[in-house]
This record gives structure tokens, C-alpha cells and sequence, in this order.
């Protein structure tokens, strides 16, 4: 079994022309999908069920991921945009409609029971997470926090069947690759002023900005030239670029300390593919500097 499998079986379920044509998925959840899929297959005695686990969450959490791209708009909308709702609406349903049935076809009722609380809890914590944010009672850092959990949340129904010794490594490597996948997000929303609204970069202004700044920001976060300004004043790339490399040297450091060399091998690949969008993107960036 090969973790770069997952995707591959996990297409049969998502590559539909009319999803195509119509609206956009978000993207696999390759490193935790490959993190679960490296855990589940390396136990003492490896899971049997290994690659269906980690096929069936890649699907929920595409299914979740799907239905946040969402756009809760109330007004009107061109026909094109509303076929484009009404497709993801439908899209995160179906996929999440497929977990159900790949696992009870395998029998495997306790895991669609421990998979189902995962979904509940995530839920929870987006609406506690949304109202916060609605409240602007919401820092850079806890925004971070909280976005790491709703990534890693699901993959904690897992934990349990781990081998005793691992649990603790995987935890910490699960909130690690969480945390670089979070800030790679970030990263790349601080070069699309029109996403400033609501990322790492609006909340860190709105706390260390100036008042006019704070002031400019709750009524006009969707002005470009503003977010351009602002992005620019404090340095939001740079800041982001170093919290993803030190993400990914704590992951690697976490990974080194397990004993299985096949494994360590496994994880720091997952942890390098997190840098190799910092290195043409840094070296542009030094230049305009």
C-alpha cells in the first residue's frame, strides 16, 4: 500500500464533469491524508483497514471543506454563481453520503460512529469560532489556534486505535502539519488583497494597528489599495513565511524522535513539500526588496 494512493481512489469519487464545468473543490488534504496513512500503516500489527480510513476521511473532510466554500450571500446572484452553490451544497453532501457507505460495506460501524462525533465537534467549533469572529473578539494567534483545530479535529477520531507509545507524537504532529497547512493558507491569502477580510493578516492589523487603521478596517476591509497599504506596512508575508518555517522545523524535530527510519523518512517529506512554495516566492520577493 502506498500513501500516494488515496488521492488516485479518492478521484473515483470527485471528478465529476459537471462539478467541473460549474464550481471548484477545494484542495486534497494531502499531508494530513498522508500523515493518518503513514500512523495507520506503521503499528506494530498495521490496520487492515489502513487505506479505506484514510480514503473515507479525505471525503468528509472534502465534503466539510466543500460546503465552507459555500458563499452565504443572501442577495441576488447571477445564474452561473447560484448553479455553483447549489453544486457544492450537493458535492459536500455526496462525498460525506460515500463515507457512510464505504464503511458500513466494510462493517465498520464503530469507525462511522467515531468519524460522525469528529464532524459534530468540528461544527461546533466553526459556529463558536464565527461568532467570535462576528464579535471581533478574535486575536491573530487565536485565530491561528482555532483554524489548526478545525483541520485537525476529524483525524482525532484515530487516536485512539493507535499504538499506546505513538499516541503522543501523533498528536503533536497532527497539530504540527495542521498549523503549517494553516499558516500556508494564510500565506498564500496575503497575496490576494481581495481574501484579506478575516485572515491571520486582518486580525494581527486590528489588534497592533493605529485607530484610523482599526477604524478603516471594520468599515473598509475591501478596499484594495488600503489592504495593499497595510499588508505592505507590516510586513504580513514575511511574518507568515517565518511562522511556516518554524512550523515545519518543529514538525521535523517531532518526527526525528520516532524510531521507525521508514517512518521519520515519510514524515519530513511531508513537512518539506510545506517550503517549496516559500522558495521561488522568496527569492522574488528579496528582489523587489
Amino acid at each position: 500500500m502506498k500513501p500516494n494512493r488515496i488521492p488516485e481512489l479518492a478521484k473515483k469519487y470527485v471528478e465529476y464533469d459537471m462539478i467541473k464545468a460549474y464550481t471548484e473543490l477545494p484542495d486534497f488534504p494531502d499531508s494530513r491524508i498522508r500523515l493518518l496513512f503513514a500512523f495507520l500503516a506503521n503499528q506494530r500489527t498495521p490496520l487492515l483497514h489502513s487505506e479505506l480510513y484514510s480514503l473515507v476521511v479525505s471525503l468528509v473532510q472534502l465534503g466539510m471543506d466543500t460546503h465552507d466554500l459555500i458563499d452565504s450571500d443572501s442577495g441576488r446572484v447571477p445564474e452561473k454563481e447560484m448553479r455553483s452553490r447549489q453544486l457544492k451544497v450537493l458535492a459536500g453532501d455526496y462525498f460525506s453520503s460515500r463515507f457512510y457507505q464505504l464503511l458500513s460495506q466494510a462493517g465498520q460501524v464503530d469507525m462511522i460512529r467515531r468519524i460522525s462525533e469528529g464532524v459534530c465537534e468540528v461544527n461546533k467549533l466553526k459556529m463558536n469560532l464565527y461568532m467570535r469572529m462576528k464579535q471581533l473578539k478574535v486575536t491573530a494567534e487565536d485565530y491561528l489556534n482555532q483554524c489548526v483545530q478545525l483541520k485537525t479535529e476529524l483525524f482525532h477520531a484515530f487516536t485512539d486505535i493507535l499504538d499506546d507509545k505513538m499516541i503522543r507524537v501523533w498528536s503533536e504532529l497532527l497539530h504540527g502539519f495542521g498549523r503549517c497547512e494553516v499558516v500556508l493558507d494564510e500565506l498564500n491569502r496575503s497575496e490576494q488583497p481581495e481574501r484579506f477580510g478575516g485572515s491571520w493578516g486582518y486580525w494581527h492589523v486590528l489588534h497592533e494597528g493605529t485607530e484610523e487603521e482599526k477604524r478603516t478596517l471594520t468599515e473598509k476591509s475591501g478596499e484594495i489599495p488600503f489592504v495593499v497599504s497595510v499588508l505592505a506596512k507590516y510586513d504580513i508575508r514575511s511574518q507568515l513565511a517565518d511562522k511556516l518555517k518554524h512550523s515545519v522545523t518543529h514538525v521535523q524535530a517531532v518526527a526525528s524522535r520516532i524510531e521507525s527510519d521508514k517512518l521519520v523518512r515519510e514524515l519530513l517529506q511531508i513537512g518539506e513539500t510545506f517550503l517549496r512554495p516559500l522558495l521561488p516566492a522568496a527569492s522574488a520577493h528579496g528582489e523587489r526588496r
